[in-house]
């Protein structure tokens, strides 16, 4: 099939719509999973110690191409867009599974904070980790959008992705940086 009649058809590829709608809501449940059941996936010997460092460092590129991504959008070039959201999305993807080898050891940090940085640090974690939930779902449909060749569509829900996946990009990596003097 080509790109032409899949773009007018994308009926077609309803399959790959289901697939983003069901990750969109899997990968957050698995994501809740490893939260409220630390170690339900610990493998002895797994030295993750570095693996939050790393986090910050994915989420710190990912913000980068973002925003690459945006500026090249707005000037019209969309070879450069794409390769930039392509990059952040490979980013993203690693960013999840390193997230998720950590996380799956059952380590906890509790943050040691006190006063009223504890409460800005809960505010930023608190809406990082609501908001990561959505921006799943959010990235997969706008890329879906894209691939298909749907592009007003990918236009109405990239004006609500960019913001949310920048804003999670980027308080994961000033969470990060308001935790790490805690870890052990």
């Amino acid at each position: 099939m080509s790109t032409t009649t899949q773009a007018a058809n994308p009926g077609g590829t309803t399959k790959y719509k289901i697939l983003a709608g069901v990750l969109g809501a899997v990968i957050p449940l698995a994501v809740a999973v490893l939260y409220f059941f630390p170690g339900i996936l610990k493998v002895e010997g797994l030295d993750v110690k570095m693996l939050p460092a790393v986090n910050a460092g994915l989420n710190s590129l990912t913000a980068v191409f973002l925003i690459l991504g945006y500026y090249f959008i707005r000037r019209k070039n969309v070879a450069r867009h794409r390769a930039m959201m392509g990059m952040a999305f490979l980013l993203g993807s690693l960013f999840l599974v390193s997230y998720v080898a950590y996380h799956s050891q059952g380590i906890v940090t509790k943050f040691g904070g006190v006063g009223t940085i504890r409460g800005v640090y809960y505010f930023l974690l608190l809406t990082h980790i609501v908001l990561a939930a959505v921006t799943v779902a959010l990235v997969l449909f706008t890329l879906y959008y894209a691939l298909t060749q749907q592009f007003a569509k990918h236009r109405r829900i990239a004006r609500w992705t960019f913001p949310i996946w920048l804003y999670v990009s980027v308080t994961g990596v000033i969470v990060y940086f308001m935790i790490a003097p805690y870890y052990t």
